[in-house]
C-alpha cells in the first residue's frame, strides 16, 4: 500500500472510458429486452390477411403476455395463440436462447408459428352462424369490426367447454379458425394484442 504525505490529494480513481463501458451496457440492454419479451409483452407479425380490416397484412402487432394473468378473458379480445396444425417446435437451449434475442431485438420476429383472431365464444358458450350472424347462446350478437361485405356460411352449433375459447378471423371468408379447427384451450393463448407499432401509418390500439 502506497502511504501519502500529509497535505497531499490521494489520487483520483481513473473513470472507465465510454467505449470500455459499452459492451456490458449492451448485454444488460440485451438482457432486459430478452425478459420483457419472455414474461411481458412482444412483437408479432401478422403474415396473412384473416384480421382485416382490423389489422392488415405485414403489421406488426405487440401481445401483452400478462393480461390473461392479470385480467378476464373477453369476448371480442384479439388473441395469440399457438398453431393448432403446427406440430411443438423441439429446439436446444441455445437455439432457444438465440430465437430470443434475435425476437427481443427485432431481427426475427413471431408469426408464422402462431395465430391471430378475435375471441368469440367464451366457456360455456354454444356457437351457431345463421343468416350471416354469429350466435351465441341462440343470440345474434354485434360485430361492428367486420367489413359491410362480410359473408359467413351457416355452420354449428359449436359447443365451447369450460377450458376453451371458439376464435375466428374479421376477414371471415378468408380466416383458418375454430369454424374448421373447434374451440382452442386457454392453456394454448400466448396474450392478447393490443397495439399496431408499424408501419406508423397503422399506428394505433384496438
Amino acid at each position: 500500500m502506497q502511504d501519502h504525505q500529509p497535505g497531499e490529494e490521494p489520487p483520483r480513481k481513473r473513470k472507465r472510458s465510454f467505449w470500455a463501458e459499452l459492451p456490458g451496457l449492451l448485454l444488460t440492454a440485451l438482457v432486459i429486452a430478452v425478459v420483457i419479451k419472455t414474461f411481458l409483452v412482444q412483437p408479432f407479425w401478422i403474415p396473412s390477411e384473416s384480421m382485416l380490416p382490423t389489422i392488415e397484412v405485414n403489421d406488426r402487432v405487440m401481445v401483452n403476455k400478462l393480461a390473461f394473468q392479470l385480467g378476464e378473458l373477453e369476448r371480442g379480445d384479439i388473441v395469440v395463440f399457438r398453431d393448432p396444425a403446427e406440430a411443438e417446435i423441439e429446439e436446444s437451449v441455445p437455439e432457444a436462447i438465440i430465437r430470443s434475442v434475435l425476437e427481443a431485438v427485432g431481427v426475427r420476429t413471431r408469426g408464422r408459428d402462431d395465430l391471430i383472431k378475435r375471441v368469440i365464444g367464451l366457456p360455456g358458450d354454444t356457437v351457431t352462424i345463421d343468416e350471416n350472424r354469429v350466435h351465441i347462446n341462440g343470440v345474434a350478437i354485434d360485430e361492428p369490426y367486420l367489413s359491410d361485405t362480410s359473408s359467413m356460411p351457416d355452420e354449428g352449433p359449436f359447443e365451447v367447454s369450460e377450458d376453451q375459447v371458439f376464435v375466428m378471423g374479421d376477414n371471415r371468408e378468408f380466416s383458418f379458425d375454430s369454424r374448421r379447427f373447434g374451440p382452442i384451450p386457454q392453456e394454448d393463448l400466448v396474450g392478447e394484442a393490443f397495439l399496431t407499432i408499424w408501419p406508423l401509418s397503422n399506428f394505433g390500439g384496438f
